[in-house]
């Protein structure tokens, strides 16, 4: 089978986006497929690091140069944007006939490249991997004005991408019921269907090693109870709730690690002065080999988002502290993939935006409750062995992937 996969970052890039492009594009190449990856040469961040082309192996790594302008403003990230549909539109369009293409969510409606690869070959199956839901997530999140031209314009382009697909994947309950909700006469012969995100069990042994990764801020604050963040601090999440629990927390052997960055990052820097939180330490992005090493400080994980943005993205985060055994803090709104885990496997809590008093209460449990850490830590590796590992979840897609194949053979 000839089978693309489509998305703007790729691995060894720190998007979660390009790990799980990758984790994929190997899977499918193991199993015989012949695998092409259109990608792109920029960064998700500065930091990120970058792999060259590999034209020549399987999966076959084409990476399209963009200016690489970076996040700092939209205009970068339009500019960006622009030159990836662009040089991914070419490149579809010259590339042989495929039997699936698989377009992520990167930039938002990239999934047209692949629609074009579509109209000049018509059996090739098209399925829309969908991470982000736009642009839903820019008017919730208030980058564009909630039914304004703009916005009605570019629901139209979405809804006519999604009639133009044949298989819809997305996150969680509440990503699922959006787009049915948004979409009904679309979707309606469209099958739309939910599978987490995951991790490699590979990268997370069921043994935890010693921590290997010991920068310079956290010397004298080996034995403090660490409350990490990893990741992106996007406009999706929420941090009042966390920087007020931390400034109860000060004088308390409790560490705040934020390692990551994003638009938020300015804020929560802005925070830890003005409050003077002594107990905040800041980061920036470490490469994907070692967030093993960065979790293996940690004796909880800490996730958040916006209440608006519930149904329109979906915290990647939870995955790799489930995989290494971490209990989970969710701050943010009911129905999401993180809170739908925790209530199913008791890994952690859920609390509410504006609980401060929650989280600090079982941030102290947890703190001075080595057996809790041990039960909660168990649970929470568990979990990813039952749900959220590769081995669990790539078996799901390969169904996805052979029932299209076998519905255009048979057509």
């Amino acid at each position: 089978m000839r089978l693309t996969l489509l998305n703007q970052f790729y691995t060894p890039d720190v998007a979660p986006t390009g790990q799980l492009a990758a984790s994929l594009a190997r899977h499918r190449a193991a199993l015989g497929d012949q695998v092409t990856v259109i990608t792109g040469s920029g960064g998700y961040v500065p930091e990120s690091p970058q792999g060259p082309d590999e034209a020549g192996g399987n999966p076959r790594v084409l990476r399209l140069w963009t200016p690489g302008l970076g996040k700092h403003s939209r205009l970068r990230r339009v500019v960006d944007y622009a030159a990836f549909y662009l040089l991914a539109s070419v490149r579809m369009l010259t590339l042989p006939q495929q039997d699936v293409v698989i377009s992520m969510t990167t930039p938002p409606f990239i999934a047209w490249a692949a629609v074009l690869h579509r109209r000049l070959w018509p059996s090739c199956r098209l399925i829309l991997w969908v991470m982000d839901v736009y642009p839903e997530a820019l008017e919730r999140l208030g980058t564009l004005r909630e039914g304004g031209s703009v916005a009605r314009g570019l629901r139209a382009l979405h809804g006519a991408m999604l009639k133009s697909v044949d298989h819809v994947i997305c996150l969680d309950d509440s990503m699922r019921h959006l787009l049915l909700e948004h979409y009904p006469r679309q979707l309606r012969h469209r099958p739309v269907t939910v599978l987490s995100n995951f991790e490699e069990a590979a990268q997370f042994p069921p043994v935890r090693a010693a921590p290997e990764w010991k920068p310079e801020e956290l010397n004298g604050r080996g034995e403090a109870f660490v409350v990490l963040y990893l990741g992106n601090v996007g406009r999706g999440h929420r941090f009042e709730t966390v920087v007020n629990a931390a400034d109860r927390l000060q004088g308390r052997d409790v560490l705040f690690l934020f390692v990551g960055g994003g638009e938020a990052w300015g804020w929560i820097q802005r925070a830890v002065v003005e409050m003077r939180l002594g107990n905040v330490v800041l980061m920036r992005y470490v490469p994907k080999e070692l967030t093993p090493g960065v979790m293996a400080l940690a004796r909880c994980g800490l996730i958040t988002m916006q209440d608006q943005a519930l149904g329109v993205m979906s915290p990647s985060k939870l995955h790799s502290y489930l995989a290494m055994g971490l209990p989970v803090i969710y701050i943010g709104p009911e129905g999401n993939n993180v809170d739908e885990a925790i209530r199913r496997f008791g890994c952690g809590v859920s609390l509410r935006n504006g609980d401060t008093d929650g989280m600090v209460e079982h941030v102290l449990r947890l703190a001075r409750d080595p057996h809790l850490r041990d039960e909660l830590g168990g649970k929470a590796r568990r979990a990813f062995e039952a749900a959220y590992s590769d081995k669990v979840v790539l078996p799901k897609h390969d169904e996805v992937i052979e029932s299209l194949v076998q519905t255009s053979t048979r057509g």
